[in-house]
């Protein structure tokens, strides 16, 4: 099939299948938006090579050097791991138990930022599959009543439209289900690596700011 036949098709079935398809293309746009912004967030603003992040302030912190530690983390913009490493370094004077909860409390502030919108998703995904089933039945139940009443010279044609307008709202409201599902699936597996680079590189901080006191205290005594 061509290019052409084929997109004259596809909105063709926008014409005519009814008002349940209007209300996925309306479903359909809001996913596409809450995609884009998710995109945009979790793989360029907040996203950060974890590795060599802490890699880069584990020489600083080495060389006793938490300044040039906190400077790496401002210079790494709006990535979330930065920001609760910088929070533990700022409290690195201070017992584990305080770095500790400083830690925390960032990853809590940084967190919901990660799953903003997320939820949404799913939502939309479940609406779009209803709405499709919402348009399966009307179109059924506007055909058969159509049937009733029509010359039986016109009933097939009838009964067809009908059926066809059914059938183009179930697709639609599928073809837009099973991409949302996809992308919430993509995009909320990215958001966990995330939460689980802060959970692991957190641990190291501690380590290391713990592992620093000790040897302060060798060489003071």
């Amino acid at each position: 099939m061509e290019p052409q036949s084929t997109q004259m098709s596809i909105i063709a079935g926008l014409q005519h299948g009814g008002f349940a398809v209007a209300l996925i293309a309306i479903t359909m746009a809001v996913s596409i938006t809450f995609i884009i912004e998710r995109f945009i967030r979790l793989f360029m603003k907040m996203n950060i090579n974890g590795s060599s992040f802490m890699f880069e302030v584990q020489k600083y912190i080495l060389a006793n050097d938490l300044d040039g530690a906190i400077r790496v983390c401002n210079g790494a913009g709006n990535a979330a791991l930065p920001k609760v490493i910088k929070a533990g370094l700022m409290r690195s004077s201070r017992s584990e138990e305080q770095i500790q909860n400083a830690l925390d409390a960032a990853s809590l502030e940084v967190i919901p930022q990660l799953e903003q919108n997320l939820p949404y998703l799913a939502l939309i995904a479940n609406i779009a599959t209803l709405l499709g089933l919402l348009g399966t039945i009307s179109g059924l139940i506007k055909s058969f009543a159509a049937v009733a009443m029509a010359d039986p010279a016109q009933r097939q044609a009838i009964l067809s439209a009908g059926i066809s307008e059914a059938m183009y709202a179930t697709a639609f409201g599928l073809v837009v289900a099973i991409g949302t599902m996809v992308a919430h699936s993509f995009l909320a597996a990215k958001a966990a690596r995330i939460v689980s680079d802060i959970d692991e590189h957190s641990v190291k901080l501690l380590d290391l700011l713990s592992a620093r006191k000790v040897q302060h205290s060798a060489e003071k005594a």
